[in-house]
Protein backbone atom coordinates (compact mmCIF):
# COMPACT_ATOMS: atom_id res chain seq x y z
CA UNK A 1 0.00 0.00 0.00
CA UNK A 2 2.71 2.48 -0.92
CA UNK A 3 0.90 4.53 -3.11
CA UNK A 4 -1.03 5.80 0.27
CA UNK A 5 2.34 7.17 1.55
CA UNK A 6 2.83 10.12 -0.28
CA UNK A 7 -0.40 11.41 1.02
CA UNK A 8 0.26 10.95 4.34
CA UNK A 9 3.63 12.32 3.68
CA UNK A 10 2.64 15.82 1.71
CA UNK A 11 -0.45 16.03 4.49
CA UNK A 12 2.25 16.05 7.30
CA UNK A 13 3.81 18.94 4.74
CA UNK A 14 1.12 20.76 4.26
CA UNK A 15 0.00 20.83 8.07
CA UNK A 16 3.75 21.69 8.96
CA UNK A 17 4.10 24.38 6.04
CA UNK A 18 0.42 25.84 6.85
CA UNK A 19 1.51 26.47 10.47
CA UNK A 20 4.75 27.87 9.65
CA UNK A 21 3.35 30.44 6.82
CA UNK A 22 0.55 31.71 9.66
CA UNK A 23 3.69 31.90 12.29
CA UNK A 24 5.30 33.75 9.64
CA UNK A 25 2.49 36.08 8.42
CA UNK A 26 1.16 36.91 12.34
CA UNK A 27 5.17 38.14 13.34
CA UNK A 28 5.24 40.50 9.52
CA UNK A 29 1.98 42.25 10.43
CA UNK A 30 -0.99 40.10 10.19
CA UNK A 31 -2.16 37.18 7.77
CA UNK A 32 -2.45 38.15 4.45
CA UNK A 33 -1.10 41.63 5.47
CA UNK A 34 1.26 43.64 2.55
CA UNK A 35 3.95 45.19 3.79
CA UNK A 36 3.46 48.94 3.29
CA UNK A 37 6.46 51.25 1.98
CA UNK A 38 6.53 53.79 4.41
CA UNK A 39 5.79 57.29 2.87
CA UNK A 40 8.13 60.24 3.12
CA UNK A 41 6.67 62.37 6.57
CA UNK A 42 8.42 65.32 8.01
CA UNK A 43 10.43 65.03 11.39
CA UNK A 44 8.43 65.50 14.68
CA UNK A 45 7.94 69.03 15.22
CA UNK A 46 9.08 70.11 11.45
CA UNK A 47 7.00 72.65 9.69
CA UNK A 48 5.79 71.76 6.08
CA UNK A 49 3.07 73.09 3.66
CA UNK A 50 0.22 70.63 2.37
CA UNK A 51 -2.31 71.56 0.03
CA UNK A 52 -6.05 72.96 1.85
CA UNK A 53 -7.64 73.70 -1.85
CA UNK A 54 -7.20 74.13 -5.13
CA UNK A 55 -9.76 76.87 -7.28
CA UNK A 56 -10.41 76.33 -10.71
CA UNK A 57 -13.21 80.15 -10.50
CA UNK A 58 -10.34 82.32 -12.00
CA UNK A 59 -9.36 81.27 -16.07
CA UNK A 60 -6.01 80.59 -16.65
CA UNK A 61 -4.08 82.72 -13.72
CA UNK A 62 -1.07 84.74 -14.82
CA UNK A 63 -0.68 87.35 -11.57
CA UNK A 64 -1.72 87.24 -8.21
CA UNK A 65 -1.80 89.76 -5.03
CA UNK A 66 -3.23 89.16 -1.66
CA UNK A 67 -4.40 92.94 -0.67
CA UNK A 68 -2.45 93.92 2.43
CA UNK A 69 -5.87 95.77 3.85
CA UNK A 70 -8.82 94.22 2.26
CA UNK A 71 -7.50 90.20 2.51
CA UNK A 72 -8.85 89.99 -0.72
CA UNK A 73 -7.06 88.03 -3.35
CA UNK A 74 -6.93 89.52 -6.88
CA UNK A 75 -6.39 87.01 -9.90
CA UNK A 76 -5.22 88.82 -13.30
CA UNK A 77 -6.02 85.68 -15.82
CA UNK A 78 -6.39 84.71 -19.28
CA UNK A 79 -8.83 82.64 -21.26
CA UNK A 80 -8.69 79.27 -20.88
CA UNK A 81 -7.80 77.47 -24.94
CA UNK A 82 -10.38 74.59 -23.79
CA UNK A 83 -13.01 76.17 -22.98
CA UNK A 84 -13.89 77.52 -26.21
CA UNK A 85 -17.74 78.60 -25.46
CA UNK A 86 -16.56 81.06 -22.46
CA UNK A 87 -14.18 84.05 -22.06
CA UNK A 88 -12.62 83.82 -18.61
CA UNK A 89 -9.61 85.97 -19.70
CA UNK A 90 -9.94 88.99 -17.14
CA UNK A 91 -9.87 90.54 -13.39
CA UNK A 92 -11.01 88.66 -10.38
CA UNK A 93 -11.89 88.83 -7.05
CA UNK A 94 -11.82 85.87 -5.36
CA UNK A 95 -12.08 84.63 -1.17
CA UNK A 96 -8.45 83.09 -0.25
CA UNK A 97 -9.78 80.38 1.94
CA UNK A 98 -12.13 78.92 -0.56
CA UNK A 99 -11.48 80.59 -3.99
CA UNK A 100 -15.22 81.50 -4.52
CA UNK A 101 -15.59 84.50 -6.83
CA UNK A 102 -16.72 88.30 -5.19
CA UNK A 103 -16.20 89.86 -8.29
CA UNK A 104 -15.39 89.58 -11.81
CA UNK A 105 -14.34 92.63 -13.85
CA UNK A 106 -15.39 92.16 -17.33
CA UNK A 107 -15.02 95.66 -19.22
CA UNK A 108 -11.95 97.25 -19.82
CA UNK A 109 -11.14 100.13 -22.30
CA UNK A 110 -8.92 98.98 -25.23
CA UNK A 111 -6.79 101.66 -27.40
CA UNK A 112 -9.59 103.28 -28.37
CA UNK A 113 -11.68 103.51 -25.25
CA UNK A 114 -13.53 100.36 -26.32
CA UNK A 115 -14.98 98.46 -23.67
CA UNK A 116 -14.35 94.70 -24.07
CA UNK A 117 -13.37 91.33 -21.74
CA UNK A 118 -9.83 91.16 -22.25
CA UNK A 119 -6.68 89.05 -20.48
CA UNK A 120 -5.03 90.61 -17.29
CA UNK A 121 -1.40 89.73 -17.27
CA UNK A 122 0.36 91.72 -14.52
CA UNK A 123 -0.79 93.24 -11.38
CA UNK A 124 1.84 96.13 -10.41
CA UNK A 125 0.40 97.51 -7.12
CA UNK A 126 -2.30 97.46 -4.57
CA UNK A 127 -4.70 100.29 -4.14
CA UNK A 128 -5.24 101.93 -1.10
CA UNK A 129 -8.06 100.38 0.94
CA UNK A 130 -8.98 98.09 -1.82
CA UNK A 131 -8.78 97.46 -5.41
CA UNK A 132 -5.35 97.23 -7.48
CA UNK A 133 -3.49 98.47 -10.77
CA UNK A 134 -3.16 96.40 -13.42
CA UNK A 135 -1.61 95.83 -16.85
CA UNK A 136 -3.40 93.95 -19.76
CA UNK A 137 -2.09 93.82 -23.59
CA UNK A 138 -0.57 95.42 -25.22
CA UNK A 139 0.01 98.48 -23.06
CA UNK A 140 -2.87 99.08 -21.11
CA UNK A 141 -2.92 100.05 -17.54
CA UNK A 142 -6.03 100.04 -15.23
CA UNK A 143 -7.86 99.97 -11.74
CA UNK A 144 -10.48 98.32 -9.64
CA UNK A 145 -12.08 97.49 -6.34
CA UNK A 146 -13.94 94.65 -5.50
CA UNK A 147 -17.74 95.14 -6.74
CA UNK A 148 -16.66 96.93 -10.50
CA UNK A 149 -17.83 95.44 -13.35
CA UNK A 150 -15.73 97.97 -15.49
CA UNK A 151 -12.06 99.21 -15.13
CA UNK A 152 -10.67 102.81 -15.19
CA UNK A 153 -7.93 102.52 -17.68
CA UNK A 154 -5.99 104.09 -20.60
CA UNK A 155 -3.07 102.89 -23.22
CA UNK A 156 0.46 104.03 -23.10
CA UNK A 157 1.90 105.65 -25.84
CA UNK A 158 5.12 103.81 -27.76
CA UNK A 159 6.00 100.49 -27.40
CA UNK A 160 4.38 97.09 -25.74
CA UNK A 161 4.57 97.72 -21.84
CA UNK A 162 6.61 94.75 -20.68
CA UNK A 163 6.27 95.01 -16.74
CA UNK A 164 4.35 97.33 -14.26
CA UNK A 165 4.61 98.75 -10.52
CA UNK A 166 4.19 100.85 -8.24
CA UNK A 167 4.81 104.58 -9.37
CA UNK A 168 6.94 107.20 -6.68
CA UNK A 169 3.90 109.30 -5.87
CA UNK A 170 -0.13 108.94 -5.81
CA UNK A 171 -1.74 108.18 -8.95
CA UNK A 172 1.20 107.07 -10.55
CA UNK A 173 2.94 103.79 -12.05
CA UNK A 174 6.29 103.28 -13.11
CA UNK A 175 6.03 100.88 -16.85
CA UNK A 176 9.05 99.53 -18.51
CA UNK A 177 8.58 99.28 -22.44
CA UNK A 178 11.52 97.23 -23.12
CA UNK A 179 14.61 99.08 -21.84
CA UNK A 180 12.98 102.29 -21.24
CA UNK A 181 11.71 102.73 -17.93
CA UNK A 182 8.87 105.19 -17.69
CA UNK A 183 6.52 106.74 -14.80
CA UNK A 184 3.15 107.71 -16.33
CA UNK A 185 -0.36 109.05 -14.78
CA UNK A 186 -2.76 106.61 -13.98
CA UNK A 187 -5.42 108.19 -15.19
CA UNK A 188 -4.84 109.23 -18.07
CA UNK A 189 -1.30 107.34 -19.42
CA UNK A 190 0.72 110.50 -19.75
CA UNK A 191 4.14 110.08 -19.66
CA UNK A 192 5.73 112.13 -16.55
CA UNK A 193 9.68 111.07 -17.00
CA UNK A 194 11.54 108.33 -18.34
CA UNK A 195 14.85 106.79 -18.70
CA UNK A 196 16.46 104.37 -21.41
CA UNK A 197 19.08 101.44 -20.09
CA UNK A 198 21.26 99.37 -22.60
CA UNK A 199 18.88 97.07 -22.19
CA UNK A 200 16.03 95.03 -20.48
CA UNK A 201 12.65 94.48 -19.93
CA UNK A 202 11.76 94.09 -16.25
CA UNK A 203 11.52 95.49 -12.75
CA UNK A 204 11.19 95.56 -8.89
CA UNK A 205 10.35 98.91 -7.20
CA UNK A 206 12.01 99.09 -3.22
CA UNK A 207 9.87 102.22 -2.06
CA UNK A 208 11.69 102.36 1.22
CA UNK A 209 14.80 103.13 -0.39
CA UNK A 210 13.60 104.67 -3.61
CA UNK A 211 15.19 102.29 -5.79
CA UNK A 212 14.35 100.29 -8.97
CA UNK A 213 16.34 97.40 -9.90
CA UNK A 214 15.96 96.68 -13.43
CA UNK A 215 17.46 93.64 -15.12
CA UNK A 216 18.63 93.26 -18.64
CA UNK A 217 18.56 89.19 -18.25
CA UNK A 218 20.13 89.08 -22.53
CA UNK A 219 23.28 91.10 -21.35
CA UNK A 220 23.26 89.48 -17.86
CA UNK A 221 23.00 93.24 -16.09
CA UNK A 222 21.27 94.21 -13.09
CA UNK A 223 21.02 98.40 -12.94
CA UNK A 224 20.37 100.18 -9.26
CA UNK A 225 18.27 103.17 -10.55
CA UNK A 226 17.14 105.60 -8.23
CA UNK A 227 13.94 106.73 -7.95
CA UNK A 228 14.41 110.65 -6.61
CA UNK A 229 16.66 111.04 -10.10
CA UNK A 230 15.25 108.57 -12.12
CA UNK A 231 18.87 107.46 -12.70
CA UNK A 232 21.43 104.90 -12.82
CA UNK A 233 23.29 104.55 -9.51
CA UNK A 234 25.15 101.07 -9.90
CA UNK A 235 25.36 98.43 -12.39
CA UNK A 236 25.92 94.31 -11.08
CA UNK A 237 27.05 92.06 -13.60
CA UNK A 238 25.01 88.66 -13.32
CA UNK A 239 26.31 85.43 -14.01
CA UNK A 240 27.05 84.00 -17.27
CA UNK A 241 24.16 81.49 -18.62
CA UNK A 242 22.06 81.15 -21.50
CA UNK A 243 20.04 84.14 -20.66
CA UNK A 244 16.82 83.12 -19.32
CA UNK A 245 15.17 85.27 -16.73
CA UNK A 246 12.69 84.09 -14.63
CA UNK A 247 12.02 87.00 -11.67
CA UNK A 248 13.22 90.12 -10.12
CA UNK A 249 12.10 90.84 -6.65
CA UNK A 250 13.02 93.20 -3.45
CA UNK A 251 12.87 91.84 -0.28
CA UNK A 252 10.77 94.99 1.51
CA UNK A 253 12.32 94.11 5.13
CA UNK A 254 15.96 93.69 4.09
CA UNK A 255 15.97 95.80 0.89
CA UNK A 256 18.04 92.22 -1.09
CA UNK A 257 17.26 92.22 -4.52
CA UNK A 258 16.69 88.15 -5.65
CA UNK A 259 17.16 87.34 -9.45
CA UNK A 260 15.61 83.97 -10.99
CA UNK A 261 18.15 83.57 -13.68
CA UNK A 262 18.59 79.76 -15.31
CA UNK A 263 17.95 77.16 -12.48
CA UNK A 264 19.11 79.21 -9.88
CA UNK A 265 18.25 82.14 -7.98
CA UNK A 266 21.12 85.03 -7.14
CA UNK A 267 20.59 87.45 -4.43
CA UNK A 268 22.38 90.87 -3.95
CA UNK A 269 22.42 92.92 -0.74
CA UNK A 270 20.55 96.92 -1.42
CA UNK A 271 24.33 97.78 -1.06
CA UNK A 272 25.08 95.62 -4.14
CA UNK A 273 26.94 92.98 -2.42
CA UNK A 274 26.36 89.66 -3.67
CA UNK A 275 25.11 87.69 -0.89
CA UNK A 276 24.95 83.57 -1.76
CA UNK A 277 22.70 81.96 -4.20
CA UNK A 278 20.17 79.26 -4.72
CA UNK A 279 19.95 76.36 -6.94
CA UNK A 280 17.36 73.95 -7.78
CA UNK A 281 16.30 70.70 -10.43
CA UNK A 282 13.33 73.39 -11.99
CA UNK A 283 13.52 77.02 -12.80
CA UNK A 284 12.71 79.85 -10.60
CA UNK A 285 9.52 81.49 -11.75
CA UNK A 286 8.35 83.69 -8.76
CA UNK A 287 9.11 84.77 -5.04
CA UNK A 288 7.66 86.25 -3.01
CA UNK A 289 8.63 87.56 0.97
CA UNK A 290 6.89 87.92 4.70
CA UNK A 291 7.96 90.76 6.75
CA UNK A 292 6.23 89.20 9.76
CA UNK A 293 8.35 86.10 9.44
CA UNK A 294 11.45 87.08 7.81
CA UNK A 295 10.94 84.42 5.07
CA UNK A 296 10.96 84.04 1.49
CA UNK A 297 9.30 81.98 -0.74
CA UNK A 298 10.68 80.81 -4.19
CA UNK A 299 8.20 78.55 -6.74
CA UNK A 300 10.31 76.67 -9.36
CA UNK A 301 8.50 75.23 -12.23
CA UNK A 302 9.34 72.22 -14.52
CA UNK A 303 10.66 73.04 -17.78
CA UNK A 304 7.39 70.84 -19.12
CA UNK A 305 9.31 68.91 -21.83
CA UNK A 306 9.64 65.07 -21.34
CA UNK A 307 13.06 65.24 -23.87
CA UNK A 308 15.47 66.91 -21.14
CA UNK A 309 16.62 65.28 -18.36
CA UNK A 310 14.80 65.48 -14.94
CA UNK A 311 11.70 66.75 -16.61
CA UNK A 312 8.65 65.29 -14.90
CA UNK A 313 5.90 67.55 -14.83
CA UNK A 314 6.01 68.88 -11.27
CA UNK A 315 6.86 72.31 -9.91
CA UNK A 316 8.20 72.75 -6.07
CA UNK A 317 7.77 75.52 -3.53
CA UNK A 318 10.99 76.02 -1.50
CA UNK A 319 10.99 78.12 1.91
CA UNK A 320 14.44 80.29 3.14
CA UNK A 321 15.25 82.62 5.80
CA UNK A 322 15.94 85.72 3.45
CA UNK A 323 18.61 86.95 5.73
CA UNK A 324 21.03 84.39 4.96
CA UNK A 325 19.13 81.88 2.58
CA UNK A 326 19.24 78.93 4.61
CA UNK A 327 16.35 76.49 3.40
CA UNK A 328 13.56 76.35 6.20
CA UNK A 329 11.03 73.70 4.88
CA UNK A 330 11.47 70.13 2.90
CA UNK A 331 10.61 71.33 -0.61
CA UNK A 332 6.70 71.07 -0.93
CA UNK A 333 5.86 69.43 -4.45
CA UNK A 334 3.78 70.95 -6.85
CA UNK A 335 2.09 68.49 -9.10
CA UNK A 336 1.67 69.49 -12.83
CA UNK A 337 3.60 72.93 -12.33
CA UNK A 338 5.70 73.91 -15.61
CA UNK A 339 6.04 76.46 -17.64
CA UNK A 340 5.10 75.42 -21.05
CA UNK A 341 1.72 76.91 -20.95
CA UNK A 342 2.77 80.31 -18.51
CA UNK A 343 4.87 81.43 -15.64
CA UNK A 344 3.91 80.84 -12.10
CA UNK A 345 2.81 83.29 -9.55
CA UNK A 346 2.39 83.34 -5.41
CA UNK A 347 0.77 85.45 -2.69
CA UNK A 348 1.58 84.83 0.86
CA UNK A 349 -0.87 85.70 3.68
CA UNK A 350 1.14 87.86 6.48
CA UNK A 351 2.47 85.48 9.32
CA UNK A 352 3.05 82.63 6.08
CA UNK A 353 0.49 80.57 7.43
CA UNK A 354 -1.25 80.36 3.81
CA UNK A 355 0.52 80.58 0.41
CA UNK A 356 -1.22 80.78 -2.42
CA UNK A 357 0.23 79.23 -5.78
CA UNK A 358 -0.78 79.38 -9.41
CA UNK A 359 -0.36 77.04 -12.32
CA UNK A 360 -1.31 78.20 -15.86
CA UNK A 361 -0.77 74.91 -17.27
CA UNK A 362 -3.72 73.59 -14.85
CA UNK A 363 -5.63 76.69 -15.25
CA UNK A 364 -5.76 76.29 -10.73
CA UNK A 365 -4.63 78.14 -7.66
CA UNK A 366 -3.67 75.98 -5.20
CA UNK A 367 -4.05 77.08 -1.12
CA UNK A 368 -0.86 75.63 1.04
CA UNK A 369 -1.19 75.70 4.34
CA UNK A 370 1.65 75.71 7.41
CA UNK A 371 1.86 72.86 8.98
CA UNK A 372 3.38 71.48 12.14
CA UNK A 373 4.30 67.74 11.98
CA UNK A 374 2.75 66.18 15.45
CA UNK A 375 5.34 64.93 18.15
CA UNK A 376 4.70 60.76 18.63
CA UNK A 377 2.87 60.26 21.51
CA UNK A 378 4.75 58.17 24.51
CA UNK A 379 4.67 54.60 24.10
CA UNK A 380 3.25 53.28 27.30
CA UNK A 381 5.77 50.48 27.76
CA UNK A 382 8.65 53.45 28.42
CA UNK A 383 6.80 55.14 31.30
CA UNK A 384 6.25 52.37 33.64
CA UNK A 385 3.57 52.86 36.73
CA UNK A 386 4.92 53.73 39.86
CA UNK A 387 5.13 51.13 42.13
CA UNK A 388 1.84 50.73 44.85
CA UNK A 389 2.51 52.23 48.50
CA UNK A 390 3.22 49.13 50.48
CA UNK A 391 1.25 50.50 53.31
CA UNK A 392 -1.64 51.18 51.49
CA UNK A 393 -2.13 47.90 49.55
CA UNK A 394 -0.81 45.23 52.76
CA UNK A 395 -3.67 43.81 53.97
CA UNK A 396 -3.81 44.55 58.01
CA UNK A 397 -2.91 42.56 60.22
CA UNK A 398 -5.92 39.23 60.53
CA UNK A 399 -7.06 40.29 57.55
CA UNK A 400 -8.06 37.24 55.38
CA UNK A 401 -6.30 37.08 51.43
CA UNK A 402 -9.19 38.66 49.55
CA UNK A 403 -10.86 40.71 51.72
CA UNK A 404 -10.98 44.40 51.82
CA UNK A 405 -8.63 45.89 54.58
CA UNK A 406 -11.39 48.24 56.26
CA UNK A 407 -11.36 52.06 56.09
CA UNK A 408 -8.61 53.42 54.62
CA UNK A 409 -7.89 51.10 52.09
CA UNK A 410 -6.89 51.96 49.03
CA UNK A 411 -9.25 52.30 45.64
CA UNK A 412 -8.60 51.81 42.03
CA UNK A 413 -7.56 55.02 40.36
CA UNK A 414 -9.37 57.19 38.24
CA UNK A 415 -8.55 55.99 34.69
CA UNK A 416 -6.31 57.61 32.38
CA UNK A 417 -6.84 58.77 28.79
CA UNK A 418 -4.94 55.87 26.86
CA UNK A 419 -1.87 57.61 24.65
CA UNK A 420 -1.69 57.78 21.10
CA UNK A 421 0.23 54.77 19.54
CA UNK A 422 3.52 56.11 18.45
CA UNK A 423 3.51 57.83 14.77
CA UNK A 424 -0.56 58.74 15.31
CA UNK A 425 -0.91 61.85 13.61
CA UNK A 426 -3.96 62.85 16.34
CA UNK A 427 -3.95 66.70 17.29
CA UNK A 428 -1.05 67.06 20.06
CA UNK A 429 -2.79 67.37 23.20
CA UNK A 430 -5.72 65.07 21.97
CA UNK A 431 -7.23 62.49 24.14
CA UNK A 432 -6.87 59.54 21.71
CA UNK A 433 -8.88 56.38 22.03
CA UNK A 434 -12.04 58.25 24.42
CA UNK A 435 -15.90 58.16 24.30
CA UNK A 436 -16.84 61.73 23.46
CA UNK A 437 -16.76 62.94 26.66
CA UNK A 438 -16.10 66.42 27.33
CA UNK A 439 -13.15 67.88 28.96
CA UNK A 440 -11.12 65.02 27.95
CA UNK A 441 -12.22 62.75 30.38
CA UNK A 442 -11.56 59.13 30.35
CA UNK A 443 -14.51 56.62 29.90
CA UNK A 444 -16.42 56.06 32.96
CA UNK A 445 -16.15 52.29 33.19
CA UNK A 446 -13.98 49.58 32.71
CA UNK A 447 -10.13 49.29 33.30
CA UNK A 448 -7.83 50.90 31.04
CA UNK A 449 -6.48 48.11 28.61
CA UNK A 450 -2.85 46.74 29.65
CA UNK A 451 -0.34 47.88 27.38
CA UNK A 452 1.61 45.72 25.11
CA UNK A 453 4.85 44.69 25.38
CA UNK A 454 7.67 46.92 24.16
CA UNK A 455 8.98 46.02 20.64
CA UNK A 456 7.93 45.93 17.37
CA UNK A 457 6.98 42.45 17.30
CA UNK A 458 6.06 42.40 20.84
CA UNK A 459 2.23 42.61 20.66
CA UNK A 460 2.12 39.53 18.37
CA UNK A 461 4.36 37.26 20.20
CA UNK A 462 2.08 35.43 22.33
CA UNK A 463 -0.04 34.61 18.65
CA UNK A 464 3.19 33.46 17.56
CA UNK A 465 4.28 31.52 20.44
CA UNK A 466 0.91 30.25 20.56
CA UNK A 467 0.83 28.67 16.45
CA UNK A 468 4.59 27.33 16.85
CA UNK A 469 3.23 25.03 19.75
CA UNK A 470 0.07 24.56 17.48
CA UNK A 471 2.88 23.82 14.36
CA UNK A 472 4.76 21.46 16.62
CA UNK A 473 1.75 19.59 18.14
CA UNK A 474 0.72 18.93 14.27
CA UNK A 475 3.88 17.78 13.20
CA UNK A 476 3.89 15.08 16.01
CA UNK A 477 0.26 13.67 14.54
CA UNK A 478 1.44 13.85 11.45
CA UNK A 479 4.41 11.63 12.22
CA UNK A 480 1.81 8.95 14.08
CA UNK A 481 -0.37 8.86 11.05
CA UNK A 482 2.69 7.80 9.15
CA UNK A 483 3.37 5.17 11.68
CA UNK A 484 -0.29 3.84 11.72
CA UNK A 485 -0.35 3.53 8.24
CA UNK A 486 2.67 1.96 7.50
CA UNK A 487 1.89 -0.69 10.35
CA UNK A 488 -1.76 -1.24 8.76
CA UNK A 489 -0.08 -1.36 5.68
CA UNK A 490 2.32 -4.38 7.29
CA UNK A 491 -1.30 -6.09 8.38
CA UNK A 492 -3.04 -6.34 5.03
CA UNK A 493 -0.10 -7.90 3.58
CA UNK A 494 0.15 -11.92 2.37
CA UNK A 495 -0.20 -14.68 4.89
Amino acid sequence: MKPHAPRVTGALVFTTATAAALIVAVTAGGAGAEPAAPSPQAAPGAVTYREAGRFTTAGKPRDLLLHPESKNLYVGSEDLADTADVNEGGLYVLNPADGSVRSTVTRIPGPTGALGRRAVTRIGAALPGDGVVFGYPLRGIGTARTGDETAAGAWVAGATVTDLGPGTGPGTALVAQGPVLVEVDLATAAVRRSLTLEGGDSFAVDAARKTVWFTDFANRRLYKVDTERLAVVATVELPAGEGFGGFTEVDPQTGAVWVGLDDSVVVYAATSTRLGALSGKDLPRAARFDSVTGQAFVVWQDAGDPSLPGSDNDGTLTVHRSADLTELVRPVVLPGNHVQLGVASLAVQPGAEVVLVSSPAQGTITRLERFVAPEPSPDPSSHPSPSPDPSASAPSPGASAGTPAGPGSATSPAASPVPAPAGSTAAPGAVVGGTGGTGGQPPAAGPAPAPAPHGSLASTGTTALSLAGTAAALTLAGWALIRFRAGRSGRMGPG
